[in-house]
């Protein structure tokens, strides 16, 4: 069993409710986890059809907001951004301009650069994705499109046929670069410009 804790350092802080479970499964129920969180929000929080904004955070113009969304204090969301939810932006998290992010949590003090897509993914805290960098959660070129995750050395099957990435604190992504679906990386993972992680052959 992947234990997110060992990934991510206040995932049990944050979601202690659902610390065991994997994280395609949280990715998977993520709707129903995020829309409890709305109601324990607090004032500061403008919540208007299931999308609660922070009042410190910063929407530039022409973003689209959909479905279940929680962006939480000092966070910045760029111009021209697509976050569909459900959706869990940690404090200060950083989405750059043209982004798209889906059904995913983002933990504080992250950064997806601009021109990125994030899907079905968890990422830690202090990760940087630089510019073009995609967390891919759909095997398109495949017949049998199940994601399998590589753990210790064992193959585990999701049943699922989205999930995007798990990605440690400090991480840091390069431009142009690919994280296949499936993809786990542990905290302070350098992944180089342009690199393809694949861990499933």
């Amino acid at each position: 069993m992947i234990r997110i804790e060992d990934y991510i350092q206040d995932f049990q802080t944050l979601f202690i409710h659902e610390s065991s479970l994997q994280p395609w499964e949280i990715t998977d129920n993520l709707d129903a986890i995020i829309s409890k969180r709305l109601n324990d929000l607090g004032a500061d929080y403008k919540i208007e059809n299931n999308v609660a904004v922070h009042k410190t955070a910063v929407i530039e113009h022409s973003v689209t907001l959909k479905g279940t969304i929680i962006i939480s204090e000092n966070c910045i969301v760029g111009a021209n951004c697509y976050l569909r939810g459900p959706l869990y932006l940690g404090k200060s998290v950083k989405i750059g301009p043209g982004s798209e992010v889906k059904q995913s949590i983002i933990f504080d003090n992250s950064a997806i650069a601009h021109f990125n897509y994030i899907g079905n993914s968890i990422l830690g805290q202090n990760i940087n994705f630089e510019a073009g960098s995609i967390c891919a959660n759909h095997y398109n070129e495949r017949e049998d499109k199940r994601i399998f995750v590589l753990y210790n050395g064992q193959l585990i099957d999701t049943k699922t046929e989205k999930f995007g990435s798990l990605v440690g604190d400090n991480s840091k992504i390069g431009a142009n670069a690919v994280l296949s679906p499936g993809t786990i990386l542990g905290k302070g993972t350098i992944v180089k410009r342009l690199e393809l992680i694949d861990q499933i052959k």
